[in-house]
């Protein structure tokens, strides 16, 4: 039996502490993860093992001392009750919390936490399309695990472009802190924390990016040697093992080997597989690897009723965000080719491009070409510099050959032809000056609001726009910027946070596709420039998700620049591009996935076949005509075959039906704070707010806590932090959010805390551009803070005694929580309830739920005085035991029904693991048959791959097992007694 759980009063080392959390630890015990109480330990924190511990005592409920409440109103009473229910443990799959968050609610973004949380544990790929918020769907999940106590460690892996952005809206929409370990954040670690220190211990929740941990092997160990509650992993289809990869990517590699470290997993990614099941089930094993028994060959059945993925895209939501999805406006901007660039295109076709050292005509010899012509598509720039390293290679050999001087005298012809390609010549970049000028396009740079994105694939093409462009579009040079890959994450996350800043000089942005996952630069930009054309329709939806996304205010226009040229060969090519950017707007129009056209999901891959395709001579008509036969014309019949293989699993043709709207589980919890503006004039105050402004008067008395002040007409309130708060922060919060002085500002209202965090974007300086304001609700660390202050305010076990008139003469309650956990110490069941007497108590002790009880008592803070009559609280004492041991009983009823239906679930889940056990074993018997390899291999084979199936469901049954079995002994605690 587990004779402690969260919640639980404890004497540890002649000191009593308040349990928060319980772990199993590898000696076979419990760490405790504990607040102190007593007044040597007050505000402080400590980790207590139970195996090194002599004697852990678990205070006695039916022992605890009743101490009369002396506080006006009983505040001290009201406050500890509403800290403990703002504690309680939510029994349920519903959503508690998230859906308060800084944000626009709209209720399709609830519904991968529902379906999260309907699992024994959470593990879900949310795959919405670009620009749905998947940053947002993970809060509100996250929130929701941190509210069932379960979401204490964090580890966010992402992409170093997208460090900033996501710690950002994490902490000013969610009030969750991620210290950013990117280069400078890893520098400043080190300076804070002992060398031989694991940082992911130190730190409970950070961000780091894939790369620097994948190229790091001191982290890498760091990594192993960590345990989280939750790992969010952002673009993950760049840790999913590729098709074409004999074996795993470090980044592959490095994800499998988190998914054994965290309860919770969440991957995110618009486009989370490249078309073969292969790669889409690397990533399902990292969510559950007892699911896929061959990752060639799966159907419905593994996945049946496990809720992995959740996939939507615009047109499956549309009906919910009319609002806030503007349609977008296309732009085809189309102009002939000049007489230089004709030459050019003439001298392309010209060159014998040679393989080893020999100009063969054919397919490879026309693949050279196509990757050539696909940098003059982009620039002359860039397509000069391919054609001079190429010189330079072939120049560098030992032994050219003669074949390779020819091919050497023709790229030169090339280079000449493309160095005559001036900006007055070069027609494509004469059409945009002449459309960014034009009054049609409207474009006002002087204005902070109306900002430009031009995308290109190549960084001598950003360069060279870069050089040209102020001049013609009479920009100043601090008004553009580039971003590209090659730059460092900090510069990166630099040229990000100026772009959405109203005040920074940048107007214009060139971007390399580097910049096309994940990024927000809608903020105060809603024209998009393809500068050139992407050989991936999977590219032209990430880079058109840049500013055509959810929360984007002005109605995007996505500029795409055409060049017509009489040479037919090259005329077929471009008309390819021009049909992939068809395919991309009948997609975003009717069907959602682009990329279920050339049906490859990857975008390197797509451009390589598309390259293929050009080098073939395929014609426009005939690649046109390929596209219509295999893709289906409505959103019915659209053929994303794999994840419609996840999403629904019941299979393709079964009816589903019409699901409950999302907000309907929403669950409002009791408060015992607020106010009731029905028949004034003014908007009601938050319950947060009025908790807070209680405590922090409260605990002032008779010595100050803080300095402090407080507006109701804002909802805010201002403190200068204590010093335990001040070292609680200082091991919480990212430096980013730290303030200097330890003066903090936080607001309820979250129409205000939206207004902070847009005059945070706009800011000039790096250090303005987080909040001013913190979210004044339950997850800030300082109401977190408030709240322990709160709970450790009464002496030893002891329970406070108040009055309440709208008791019956001679009756008397006890405000009791049970709580009944599993294995690991995480609660499963949390029920308050009021054991109610009588004076004499002849008719015994009977039970009512704690909020029937505030309803017929009118339980309200503020509501009841405290006229100082003294209560007297022997009598009460002595029947405290009656009421305690009443709800013993009723816990274990409940614990027993509750355990009967858990152990049914888990013999369901565990026949589950049995049968998915049973088929991995099959099909390995399967493969080793059909291998022609010798049989010792064979049996090494078979001996191996056992012991690997036999160790995962081994751990996940064990994992299930705790997760699932109830501890027969119930935790009981006094709250409060309530008298007349």
């Amino acid at each position: 039996m587990l004779p402690y759980a969260p919640g639980a009063r404890v004497v540890i080392r002649d000191e009593e502490w308040l349990v928060r959390r319980v772990d199993p630890s590898s000696d076979g015990g419990h760490l405790l993860n504990c607040d102190g109480v007593s007044e040597l330990v007050r505000g402080r924190s400590a980790l207590f093992l139970t195996a090194l511990e002599d004697d852990i005592k678990v205070l006695d409920p039916a022992r605890t001392e009743l101490v009369a409440d002396t506080s006006s109103h009983f505040n001290s009473t009201f406050l500890y009750l509403e800290a403990q229910l703002r504690r309680s443990t939510p029994n349920d799959d519903k959503i508690h919390l998230g859906h308060r968050a800084v944000m626009n609610l709209v209720p399709y973004q609830l519904d991968p936490a529902l379906q999260a949380l309907k699992q024994p544990r959470q593990r879900i790929l949310i795959a919405d399309a670009v620009g749905l918020g998947k940053t947002l769907e993970a809060g509100i999940l996250t929130t929701e695990l941190i509210q069932r106590g379960r979401g204490d460690r964090i580890l966010v892996v992402t992409l170093k472009s997208m460090l900033t952005q996501f710690q950002k809206e994490f902490w000013s929409r969610f009030s969750i802190p991620l210290v950013r370990l990117d280069s400078v954040g890893l520098q400043r670690v080190r300076n804070t924390i002992p060398s031989n220190h694991n940082p992911f211990n130190y730190y409970d929740r950070s961000i780091i990016s894939i790369d620097t941990l994948k190229g790091n092997l001191e982290y890498r160990n760091y990594l192993e040697n960590a345990w989280w509650d939750i790992i969010i992993i952002d673009e993950c289809h760049n840790v999913a093992a590729r098709a074409s990869e004999d074996g795993m990517s470090r980044r592959a590699r490095l994800a499998r080997m988190l998914a054994g470290r965290s309860d919770t997993m969440i991957l995110l990614s618009a486009t989370p597989h490249d078309g073969s099941a292969r790669s889409f089930a690397s990533l399902m094993s990292l969510l559950d690897p007892t699911a896929i028994s061959d990752p060639d060959d799966y159907t419905p059945e593994d996945f049946r009723n496990k809720g992995l993925v959740m996939r939507r895209f615009k047109k499956d939501i549309r009906d919910q965000v009319s609002a806030d999805f503007q349609d977008r406006v296309t732009v085809r901007l189309q102009q002939d080719a000049s007489q230089d660039e004709e030459f050019a295109y003439m001298a392309l076709l010209a060159i014998p491009f040679t393989q080893r050292g020999q100009a063969k005509a054919g397919r490879q010899q026309e693949l050279q070409r196509v990757g050539m012509q696909k940098a003059i598509f982009s620039s002359p720039a860039a397509a000069l510099d391919s054609t001079l390293r190429r010189i330079e290679l072939l120049k560098n050999k030992d032994n050219i050959t003669g074949d390779e001087e020819v091919e050497v005298a023709a790229l030169q012809d090339f280079a000449n032809a493309l160095r005559r390609i001036d900006a007055a010549s070069f027609s494509k970049f004469q059409r945009l000056v002449r459309h960014l000028n034009s009054a049609d396009f409207a474009w006002q740079p002087s204005a902070p609001n109306d900002r430009l994105v031009i995308f290109s694939e190549r960084i001598e093409t950003l360069c060279w726009l870069a050089e040209h462009l102020p001049t013609a579009t009479k920009l100043k040079p601090n008004q553009i910027e580039i971003l590209h890959g090659g730059m460092t994450d900090t510069e990166q996350q630099s040229i990000v946070e100026r772009f959405g800043r109203k005040e920074d000089p940048i107007r214009l942005l060139l971007c390399s596709d580097v910049a096309s996952e994940g990024l927000n630069l809608h903020y105060f930009c809603h024209r998009l420039v393809h500068f050139d054309l992407p050989w991936s329709l999977m590219v032209f939806q990430q880079r058109n998700g840049r500013v055509d996304r959810y929360g984007q205010t002005h109605q995007p226009q996505i500029i795409y620049l055409f060049t017509e040229t009489r040479i037919q060969r090259v005329k077929g090519d471009l008309r390819i591009l021009e049909i992939l950017q068809e395919k991309d707007e009948q997609a975003n129009r009717n069907l959602g996935d682009p990329a279920s056209f050339l049906h490859i999901y990857d975008p390197e891959k797509e451009a390589e076949k598309v390259a293929e395709i050009m080098a073939e001579g395929t014609t426009p008509e005939v690649f046109e005509a390929t596209l219509d036969a295999e893709q289906p014309t409505t959103s019915e019949d659209e053929g994303d075959w794999l994840l419609d293989l996840f999403a629904n699993p019941e299979g393709p043709d079964s009816v589903v039906a019409a699901p409950e709207p999302s907000t309907a589980h929403i669950r409002a919890g009791l408060t015992l704070f607020g106010t009731d503006a029905k028949g004034t004039s003014k908007p009601p105050l938050s319950s947060d707010y009025l908790f807070a402004k209680t405590a922090l008067h409260q605990l002032s008395q008779p010595t100050p806590l803080a300095q402090f002040s407080t507006d109701d007409t804002g909802q805010t309130v201002t403190l200068t932090a204590p010093l335990d708060l001040q070292e609680r922060l200082r091991l919480t919060l990212p430096t980013e959010v730290r303030d200097a002085n330890h003066r903090y500002t936080l607001c309820a209202h979250t129409a205000r805390m939206a207004q902070a965090i847009e005059e945070a974007r706009q800011a000039n300086a790096e250090e303005e551009s987080w909040p001013a304001l913190h979210y004044l609700w339950p997850q800030h660390p300082i109401m977190d803070w408030l709240a322990d202050r709160v709970l450790t305010a009464f002496g030893r076990h002891c329970a406070p005694v108040i009055q309440c008139p709208q008791l019956a003469d001679g009756e008397h309650a006890f405000i009791l929580m049970g709580l009944i956990p599993n294995r690991k110490g995480q609660p499963l069941l949390v029920e308050w309830q009021v054991a109610i007497g009588h004076a004499g108590n002849a008719g015994g002790w009977t039970l009512q739920p704690f909020p029937d009880f505030v309803a017929r008592s009118a339980l309200k803070a503020g509501t009841l005085p405290n006229r100082g009559q003294s209560i007297e609280t022997t009598p009460l004492q002595a029947v405290l035991p009656g009421a305690v041991d009443t709800m013993k009983r009723h816990l274990i009823t409940q614990q027993k029904s509750f355990s009967a239906d858990m152990q049914q679930r888990l013999a369901g889940t565990l026949a589950d693991l049995e049968r998915l056990q049973g088929r991995q074993f099959e099909q390995l018997e399967l493969r080793l048959a059909a291998n022609q390899q010798a049989e010792q291999f064979k049996k090494s084979r078979r001996e191996q791959r056992t012991q690997q199936i036999r160790k995962v469901f081994d751990e996940y049954r064990q994992w299930v097992e705790d997760t699932m079995t109830t501890e027969p002994q119930p935790f009981i605690q006094v709250l409060a007694a309530v008298t007349r």
